[in-house]
């Protein structure tokens, strides 16, 4: 049973989120993109690079991208250019692109990695049979951010679900689209998800001239 906030031990007892930075993370900006990369590519972690990059063009959550499998990435011996996953939350199918440097680092790692079509991408190192945990993913991205020089709590694994996602919305102005690539169902739920705000859309009204 709960204290009452009258309770005088209420008071004595720290919020759960004291100190912590809580809401939406912030999208990585293009130049934190090609910054990690760096430091993946010059520590030589051929697996981190491999993740990074399909998380940044897949836009999945950690949830997806850790179970991702090989069968669902590559077509013969080429990484295909689009590929489509169900999505753990939502039960429906959910279309991405790979780009040239998502589906080279995804090869090179995949040929040091081995394996069958029916392993997953990113093996456990507890269970080579299953794929890393969503903690052990989140600690990943919490490292790469830490070591290009951003505070870490400002960021998480939305972060890399966003970055794309946010340049798309900031060039074109089409939420529709960005909804369809996130997999939402609802275009509210991507309103909210990108932090869409009326200075947004005075900006997008801003550059349309009648």
């Amino acid at each position: 049973m709960g204290l009452s906030e009258y309770d005088p031990a209420f008071r004595e007892r720290p919020p759960w989120n004291a100190g912590v930075m809580v809401g939406p993370k912030r999208p990585l900006k293009p130049r934190d993109v090609w910054a990690i990369r760096f430091f993946l590519d010059e520590h030589r972690r051929i697996r981190d690079r491999a993740l990074f990059d399909f998380a940044i063009d897949s836009k999945l959550r950690g949830c997806d991208i850790v179970k991702i499998k090989i069968s669902d990435l590559v077509s013969g011996a080429a990484i295909r250019n689009r590929a489509t996953v169900i999505q753990q939350k939502t039960g429906r199918p959910v279309q991405f692109e790979m780009m040239t440097d998502c589906r080279a680092s995804l090869l090179k790692w995949l040929e040091r990695r081995g394996g069958s079509i029916h392993d997953h991408v990113f093996p456990s190192r507890v269970d080579y049979l299953g794929h890393i945990s969503t903690r052990q993913y989140a600690r990943l991205v919490d490292e790469w951010v830490t070591a290009i020089g951003l505070d870490s709590r400002e960021y998480g694994t939305h972060s890399l679900r966003r970055t794309k996602a946010s340049m798309i919305y900031k060039a074109t102005g089409n939420l529709r689209a960005v909804q369809i690539l996130l997999g939402h169902s609802k275009i509210e739920n991507t309103v909210r998800y990108l932090g869409v705000d009326i200075d947004d859309a005075l900006v997008l009204a801003e550059r349309t001239e009648i």
